[in-house]
C-alpha cells in the first residue's frame, strides 16, 4: 500500500505543540507529519535575531524538539532562504500539503505570500494561521476603516470582538513517514557563544521551551496577579509574569495566557496584566499597517530632530555607567541576563532619548541585539511611545527625572544594590543620588566617585532644558 503524502509543518515563531492552529490542522488530515524549522537570516537583514535572541532560540528548539520525540515524531532543521528550503523538503518528502502560523514583520509578510504562491502553482496546499495574536491586525478596523493610533479605543475595539476561546491541547502522538529527510545539527549553527562564553547570566535567569513558559503563567496566576497593579512598577520585587520572551517565541500563545488568567481570576489587577497583552496587539497592529515603525517615526516632523552626535554617550548607557544609578542597573540587567522590568525601560529609553538626546533607533538597536524578548513589534512601538514620535504616544516634553523614578520605585534601593553593587554601602537616602553623598558616607561605602562608580555623564537639570529646547524648535519648524 501507498503511504499516504505527508503535511509539512514550517515551525517560526510558535515553538510549542499546544494551541498551534498549524499542528493542529496537520493532524487533523491524518496524514503522516513533518515538523521544520529553517533558520533564515536572510530577508530579515539588519533585523536578524540578535546574539540573546539566538541564544533562546537554541533551547527553545532543543525543548521543541525533545517535545516531538516523545510523541515519536523529529523536528527537522533546515538552513538558509526559507522559499529555497521549504520547495526542497516538498521535492524530497512528496508532501502535498505545507501548514504554518503566520508572522507580522514586513518580510515575513512578503515571503510568506511568495511561498504560498508558489506552492499552490505546484499543487500544494498551502494554509497559514493565527497562532500569535489574538486578533489578527486587518480584523480591527475604526469607523472610517483605517487602523487605530490610539490605544484605548484600540484596545475597546479588540475587547468587543474578542473570542479567544478555549486552547487546544498538545496532540498525543504524531504520525511520521516511513522516511524522514536528513536535518542539520542545532549546535552546527552556532546559535549559542562559545568563546567567551557570555550567556552565563541568560542560563541562570532562564529556562526557555514550551513547559517553562506554562510554568512561568502558572506561578503568576498562583500570586503575583492579586497584586499586579501595585507592584507591577517596583523592579526588586517579582511582580510581573516574565512571558515576553516565550510570548515572543510562541512557546506560550495569548490566548492560552488570556483563557488561563480569566479562568483562574477576576478583577482590577487579572483586568490590568491583560491590558498589557494589549499592547502588544497593539504594537502589532501597528506594525502591519506601517512597515517603517522599526526604522521611521510615524510623527514625520521628528525626521527633521537635531539629535546629537554622541559616541561616549552611547557607550556609557549601554554599558551601564551613566553615573544616575537607577538607568545603570536597569542596562546591567540587561546585559547579564538578557532581560529588564518594564518600567526602568521607559526610564532608561527617556534618558537615552532625553538626557543624551541620542536617537531612539540607537536604542532600539542596543535592546534587539540584548533582550532575549527582542519583539520588532513591542521594541519599536515602545521606543517611539518614549521618544513622543509614535502611535499613542508619551509627549516629547513628558522627561522621567532617573533620580525621581528610582526613589519612587525602588525606594529601599532593593534593584540598584542588586544591579550596582559598588553602591550596596550607601545610605537609602542617597543610593540613587550618589553625588550628593556625604564624604563620610561615601568613604563607608567605599566608594570615590569617579573611580569606583562614574560621575554623572550628564546634568539632568541642563540635559532636560536642552532636549525641551530642541523639541520646541522642531515644533516650530513645523509650525513655520
Amino acid at each position: 500500500m501507498t503511504e499516504p503524502a505527508p503535511t509539512l509543518v514550517w515551525f517560526r515563531r510558535d515553538l510549542r505543540l499546544a494551541d498551534n492552529p498549524a499542528l493542529t490542522a496537520a493532524v487533523a488530515r491524518g496524514r503522516p507529519v513533518i515538523p521544520v524549522f529553517v533558520l533564515d537570516d536572510e530577508d530579515a537583514g539588519a533585523w536578524a535575531p540578535g546574539g540573546a535572541s539566538r541564544w533562546w532560540l537554541h533551547h527553545s528548539l532543543e525543548s521543541l524538539a525533545a517535545s516531538l520525540e516523545a510523541r515519536g515524531s523529529r523536528l527537522v532543521l533546515r538552513r538558509g532562504p526559507a522559499a529555497a528550503a521549504i520547495d526542497r523538503l516538498v521535492s524530497e518528502t512528496g508532501a502535498d500539503a505545507v501548514y504554518w502560523n503566520r508572522r507580522y514583520e514586513p518580510w515575513a509578510t512578503a515571503r510568506d505570500e511568495t511561498i504560498k504562491t508558489g506552492l499552490k502553482r505546484r499543487g500544494i496546499e498551502a494554509r497559514s494561521f493565527n497562532a500569535a495574536l489574538l486578533c489578527e491586525p486587518w480584523d480591527i478596523r475604526t469607523g472610517a476603516g483605517g487602523p487605530y493610533k490610539v490605544f484605548t479605543p484600540f484596545w475597546r475595539a479588540l475587547r468587543s470582538r474578542l473570542d479567544a476561546g478555549t486552547p487546544g491541547p498538545a496532540p498525543d502522538r504524531l504520525a511520521i513517514p516511513a522516511a524522514v529527510p536528513r536535518g542539520d545539527r542545532l549546535a552546527d549553527w552556532a546559535l549559542t557563544p562559545r568563546r567567551p562564553d557570555w550567556a552565563h547570566g541568560l542560563r541562570a535567569a532562564w529556562a526557555p521551551g514550551e513547559t517553562a513558559a506554562l510554568g512561568n503563567l502558572d506561578r503568576f496566576l498562583d500570586d503575583p496577579v492579586r497584586r499586579y497593579a501595585a507592584r507591577r512598577d517596583v523592579p526588586g520585587e517579582p511582580g510581573t509574569s516574565r512571558l515576553s520572551p516565550h510570548l515572543h517565541f510562541g512557546e506560550i500563545g495569548p490566548r492560552q495566557v488570556w483563557h488561563a488568567a480569566t479562568v483562574r481570576h477576576e478583577g482590577a489587577d487579572t483586568g490590568k496584566f491583560l491590558a498589557e497583552l494589549g499592547w502588544r496587539e497593539f504594537s502589532y497592529h501597528l506594525l502591519y499597517h506601517f512597515p517603517d515603525l522599526p526604522h521611521r517615526p510615524l510623527r514625520p516632523e521628528f525626521a527633521d530632530f537635531p539629535w546629537a552626535d554622541d559616541s561616549a554617550g552611547l557607550t556609557a548607557w549601554q554599558r551601564g555607567r551613566t553615573g544616575y544609578p537607577i538607568v545603570d542597573a536597569g542596562l546591567r540587567q540587561l546585559w547579564e541576563t538578557g532581560w529588564m522590568h518594564n518600567r526602568v525601560r521607559m526610564v532608561v529609553a527617556s534618558f537615552l532619548i532625553k538626557d543624551l538626546l541620542l536617537p531612539w533607533q540607537a536604542g532600539a538597536a542596543w535592546f534587539w541585539d540584548t533582550l532575549v524578548d527582542a519583539d520588532l513589534a513591542s521594541n519599536s512601538a515602545s521606543w517611539q511611545w518614549v521618544a513622543g514620535c509614535g502611535a499613542d504616544a508619551a509627549p516629547f516634553f513628558r522627561v522621567f527625572n532617573p533620580s525621581l523614578q528610582g526613589q519612587k520605585f525602588d525606594s529601599g534601593g532593593t534593584y540598584v544594590r542588586r544591579w550596582v553593587p559598588e553602591l550596596a554601602g550607601l545610605p537609602d537616602a542617597v543610593v540613587h543620588m550618589p553625588w550628593k553623598a556625604r564624604p563620610l558616607d561615601l568613604a563607608d561605602a567605599g566608594i570615590r566617585l569617579g573611580r569606583d562608580y562614574p560621575v554623572p555623564v550628564v546634568d539632568h537639570g541642563a540635559a532636560r532644558d536642552r532636549a525641551l529646547a530642541a523639541f520646541k524648535g522642531l515644533r516650530n519648524g513645523a509650525t513655520a
